[in-house]
């Protein structure tokens, strides 16, 4: 009985270590790959549980998530023989894991951010000699990108990569081109500011020379203006002075002789000679 407990312990215990050995598990965020003897006899597993030959099968887990291969900025020459210096990223991600790992030599990450900043800088280098300066730094720079993406994908399907996404994080001008370019955008900026200024001086000119002859119009009609209220105001006076003598002319000497003496005699020191007999005392001496 106690030979037969002990076989029993000994066969379950065997039995635990054949099936710890045999079984493995796949995260949500990996990939696996079995091999067997270095020979690959599984790969691309999906998350879970699985089995392998015990003691000859070993599994390799590699994360199935995007990476980012970054590179080093290198220098470009653009269709105006201009250097640009970009700095560029690559998003990737396992989409064979056999191909893979045969590709890289084991699955080497390193390996395959170097063959795909090989590629992606190739690439880059072939758009950019096609396209200026302008076009490169600010006009189609999404448009390289899109480009980049589908060609690289094209060239690294033996790889056993998905390129996601190509990006520049930066271009700018290689120092042997900066300060000319400053200079043309500079001459560029003052050409136009002059053109502003030129444009400034001449509606500034229009607008004084539409404004004076404005002035001009008001002025002469309000001259023309006045001088018609002058002449209906004199033609009027005259109307009522000339009613006023026909009512009573006698009356209308007199008064205009009582105004004549009141301006010429209403100061004090205002001295008149004249004969006492003149028509202009005709009023003093008239005593009816």
């Amino acid at each position: 009985m106690g030979n037969s407990m002990r076989n029993v312990a000994i066969l379950g215990l065997l039995a635990v270590v054949v099936i710890s050995g045999s079984a493995f598990t796949v995260k949500e965020a990996e990939k696996a790959i079995v091999l067997q003897l270095g020979e690959i006899v599984g790969s691309d597993y999906e998350p879970g549980l699985h089995f392998k030959v015990p003691l000859i099968s070993t599994v390799r887990r590699f994360d199935a998530r995007i990476r980012t291969a970054d590179s080093a900025p290198a220098k470009f020459l653009t269709s105006e023989k201009k250097n640009v210096i970009v700095d560029f990223f690559v998003k990737w991600r396992i989409s064979d894991l056999g191909k893979f790992y045969t590709s890289t030599g084991g699955g080497d990450a390193r390996r395959a951010n170097q063959l795909l900043n090989d590629i992606v800088r190739k690439g880059l280098r072939d758009e950019f000699s096609l396209r200026t300066n302008r076009e490169v730094i600010s006009g189609e720079r999404a448009e390289i990108m899109e480009i980049m993406t589908r060609n690289a994908n094209e060239e690294v399907a033996g790889l056993g990569v998905e390129i996601v996404d190509v990006r520049v994080k930066r271009i700018e001008y290689a120092s042997d081109v900066s300060e000319s370019v400053y200079l043309r955008m500079r001459a560029e900026r003052n050409r136009v500011a002059k053109d502003f200024r030129a444009r400034g001086e001449e509606a500034k000119e229009r607008i004084q020379a539409d404004a004076d002859r404005q002035s001009t119009i008001l002025l002469a009609e309000a001259e023309r203006d006045a001088a018609k209220i002058r002449g209906e105001g004199d033609a009027r006076s005259a109307e009522i002075y000339a009613e006023a003598y026909g009512a009573d002319p006698e009356f209308y000497r007199f008064y205009r002789s009582l105004e004549a003496y009141r301006n010429s005699l209403g100061g004090e020191s205002d001295v008149m000679v004249i004969s006492p007999d003149s028509e202009f005392f005709r009023y003093f001496k008239n005593d009816k």
